[in-house]
């Protein structure tokens, strides 16, 4: 496809040129050429076509005079944060969004970033942790995020805990090419989505961010940020594995997860220990719920275990004995009438993300 016939991502309107320079130089920082009208009939006649549209304030209110159609993706630079009246003018014309300068510059920065990306994806992030040690919460992760990605979505698996084993050796891809942490540990601020989704190993169509044999036993929270932030600008879901223990990396994705799923034994022991767990977390995470496993021993239920813990019961899942014995094979594979997949089909439907066709 010839790509000069395609409109252009972003349109700067102004006739202001102290404004567009600081407005250019942001494009050049975001690696985004814009479309420049530094006039009233310029800006009408592109009106429809950007993906963004930066209405400089000098021609806010020309534009509300000739009453726009409304639009999606419309914003407004340079405004002076001490006028009254700046916010009136931009609801006036539709935008989404005001940005004084210099004052948000980053934020206007990040805004134009993200039509490189395509856009801000609403990404459903899970992040799951074990209620306590040996809970199964690895293999529950890799298996929710392997059938979502064979379900048509976009889905991406990082692992947070640089001192477990490497989820890439519970999917049976540790040979894989592509990056892991330790070659990311130096990312701060912005990444691009598209960039680190083509650096990951893919296992089938997801993608997998997990640990390589190195040294490596800390992961600082900037990266974590700034990561997770380029996985949810390019997903439709993204899976976190988190450790139990204090942590500011993880608790960094605890923040910016749409849900924390503790996966618990259904034991006495277990819920003793999850519930040790539950109070640190809801200082980070805004959705608590509990995924129970079997075997269930003293009779607990998985009702039973989310009652003990004062959490919504998201989802159970049942033992399977020959799991452990194919996973040391490279065989890891939760079909669908597997306990697993069974598990995973219930999260997924739980948390509305059908995908495209079934696992």
């Amino acid at each position: 496809m010839d790509n000069t016939s395609l409109p252009p991502a972003v349109l700067f309107a102004t006739a202001d040129e102290i404004l567009l320079d600081d407005l250019l130089r942001l494009a050049a920082a975001a690696a985004v050429t814009p479309q420049v009208e530094n006039d009233l009939l310029g800006l009408r006649r592109c009106w429809q076509s950007p993906t963004l549209v930066v209405v400089g304030q000098d021609l806010v209110e020309p534009l509300a005079r000739t009453q726009p159609v409304r639009r999606a993706g419309v914003v407004v630079a340079g405004v002076d944060a001490n006028d009254p009246e700046a916010y009136r003018r931009a609801l006036a014309i539709g935008a989404e969004a005001v940005f004084p300068l210099p004052d948000e510059e980053a934020a206007l920065g990040d805004k134009l970033a993200d039509t490189l990306d395509g856009g801000i994806r609403s990404a459903v992030t899970l992040a799951f942790v074990g209620g306590c040690g040996g809970a199964g919460t690895t293999t529950l992760a890799a298996a929710v995020a392997l059938t979502a990605s064979r379900r048509g979505l976009r889905t991406m698996l990082i692992d947070g805990d640089p001192l477990g084993g490497g989820i890439d050796l519970a999917l049976g891809s540790e040979a894989d090419i592509g990056s892991r942490w330790p070659e990311l540990l130096n990312a701060a601020g912005r990444v691009s989505a598209s960039a680190l989704r083509a650096a990951l190993p893919l296992l089938d169509e997801l993608a997998v961010l997990s640990w390589d044999r190195s040294g490596v036993t800390t992961l600082p929270p900037e990266a974590m940020r700034s990561v997770l932030g380029a996985a949810q600008r390019s997903s439709d879901l993204v899976v976190l594995d988190l450790p139990r223990q204090v942590d500011p990396a993880g608790d960094e994705g605890f923040l910016q997860a749409t849900s924390t799923l503790v996966v618990v034994p259904r034991d006495v022991r277990s819920c003793a220990a999850a519930a040790r767990l539950i109070a640190p977390l809801r200082e980070v995470a805004t959705d608590l719920r509990v995924v129970a496993r079997e075997p269930g021993l003293n009779g607990m239920t998985a009702l039973d275990v989310a009652d003990h813990l004062s959490l919504p019961l998201a989802a159970k899942v049942a033992q399977d004995r020959d799991l452990p014995s194919k996973m040391d094979e490279g065989q890891f594979d939760p079909r669908p009438r597997t306990s697993l997949g069974r598990a995973s089909a219930e999260l997924l439907e739980h948390f509305g993300l059908h995908g495209s066709m079934a696992a």
